[in-house]
């Protein structure tokens, strides 16, 4: 008897643990299955909702005018504000800067080339002792006889004035017109026939030497009457 009641509270223990394991999982099928209906449930919602504008405001309506006989209120007064003062700030003087200007070496110059000798000085004239003088009248030298044809025809007369440079020996070498008549032809004649005519005593130095010298002389050209 006591062999058969332990098999029996054996079973028993055995059969409560099976419900009780199945019992157990039906129940967390269940709520995982509500958990999961749950959940796409709430996605839906959000997936799906609706935005609502919020509606316009409300016109304003003006205010109906007052009364003919009600007075109009006198505007609000206005209270002059004065203007408030605003600082400018003043700006810093400007920085005068001298630029920094480099130094430019002066070009180099040359030496300049030496300068020339001098050409050496004449000598100076000897000094005359004896002074030169003509041989014969001078009045020979030119005459009316010589009177050029053009310039008589002409009616043309005048004074030239002359030096004549004389050789030691007395000798014309040269004649130079030093005031004209006016007439070249006049001029050109006395020369000629002054250096071809007029003989002197050559001029003499201190020391006797006969030494070259000038003479200075006129001759007035006159149309024969």
């Amino acid at each position: 008897m006591s062999y058969a009641d332990r098999n029996t509270s054996g079973s028993r223990v055995v059969a409560i643990v099976l419900v009780a394991i199945i019992v157990a999982g039906m129940g967390y099928a269940f709520v995982t299955g509500l958990a999961y209906q749950y959940i796409k449930k709430q996605a839906e919602k959000l997936n799906t909702f609706d935005v609502q504008e919020p509606p316009p405001p409300p016109e304003e309506v003006p205010p109906p005018p007052p009364p003919p006989d009600t007075p109009v209120p006198p505007p609000p007064t206005q209270i002059a504000v004065p203007p408030s003062l605003v600082q400018v700030p003043t700006p810093a003087p400007p920085i005068q800067t001298t630029p920094n200007i480099p130094t430019i070496a002066p070009p180099i110059t040359p030496p300049a080339p030496p300068a020339p000798p001098a050409a050496p000085q004449p000598p100076a004239p000897p000094r005359i002792a004896k002074k030169l003088t003509p041989r014969g009248s001078p009045q020979g030298w030119v005459t009316d006889d010589d009177y050029p044809a053009a310039a008589l025809r002409a009616e043309q007369a005048g004074t030239v004035r002359f030096r004549l440079d004389v050789d030691p020996t007395g000798k014309v070498t040269n004649c130079t017109v030093t005031g004209s008549s006016g007439v070249s032809v006049l001029d050109s004649t006395a020369c000629s026939l002054l250096k071809r005519r007029a003989r002197f005593n050559p001029a003499e130095d201190e020391s006797g030497n006969k030494i070259a010298a000038p003479y200075n002389g006129s001759f007035t050209w006159k149309i024969p009457s």
